[in-house]
């Protein structure tokens, strides 16, 4: 019988195996071996063959591979990865970016500390030339109730409140708020609405994770704008409807107290 790992934290990628991002998917996983945490990673391969996984990942016991049949888009194809984490805590990376060294046991280490359900922090752009540029989110450092976060996303063409990338968030909580929305992009967005919606959690004032910024990115093609304002319409509502759910419970615990 093959007794599977148990690992602190689990780092879900989706990725098409693109021959032009190889390069930076063996780069992120040099970055999660820097880490100073037990980690699982899990491969969500969209529609393309574990054959071309790189043979060094494909020989590591931390790195799990879900194949899937067809391409389904980056969200599928977390929600498929989901199914597979054993860690009691899970975070996501995109296969073209990186993660800095303690990027994943800070977040824990907060989060266990405090009792939290999510740990956010900062992100920062990643150049072709190497040099970064921190983005500070417009959620501030501290503790947040479930839904603070929402409020600082003040209208759905607003800067999004936290980087979604950024979010380590109990398993569970993932799971019970529905992980990943049913959209063909944008769905982190209903992502962390749904996480810092559904439970207790904090922003540090830490960069844990490179967006890398390059010509082949998703958000630079052509195509990316024509669906962003929905994307982005559904995020905020969902958001705008959870809060009213709170508030209806706070009013009917009331009355019946």
């Amino acid at each position: 019988m093959t007794v599977r790992n148990i690992s602190e934290v689990a780092v879900i990628t989706p990725t098409r195996l693109r021959p032009e991002r190889l390069e930076y998917l063996l780069e992120l996983y040099a970055s999660l071996q820097r880490q100073d945490t037990s980690w699982q990673w899990v491969l969500s391969l969209d529609g393309v063959s574990n054959a071309q996984v790189p043979e060094a990942l494909r020989h590591d016991s931390r790195v799990t591979v879900v194949e899937l049949p067809r391409a389904v888009g980056a969200g599928a194809a977390r929600n498929f990865a989901l199914n597979e984490v054993n860690a009691s805590w899970c975070t996501t990376a995109d296969d073209d970016d990186l993660l800095p060294d303690g990027s994943l046991s800070v977040r824990l280490r907060h989060a266990r500390e405090h009792e939290l359900g999510w740990c956010g922090a900062w992100s920062a752009d990643l150049h072709l030339d190497g040099t970064t540029t921190t983005w500070r989110c417009p959620t501030p450092p501290g503790f947040h109730e479930p839904g603070d976060v929402w409020r600082y996303w003040t209208t759905p063409e607003a800067t999004i409140p936290i980087g979604p990338t950024t979010l380590l968030a109990r398993t569970d909580l993932i799971r019970g708020s529905g992980g990943y929305a049913a959209l063909p992009q944008g769905e982190d967005y209903a992502y962390l609405v749904g996480i810092t919606g559904g439970a207790r959690g904090a922003l540090i004032p830490e960069v844990v994770y490179y967006y890398r910024k390059h010509s082949e990115q998703m958000t630079a093609q052509p195509s990316y704008p024509a669906m962003e304002a929905r994307a982005r319409q559904f995020a905020w509502r969902h958001g705008e409807h959870l809060a009213d759910l709170r508030e209806g419970l706070v009013r009917l615990g009331s009355a019946v107290s």
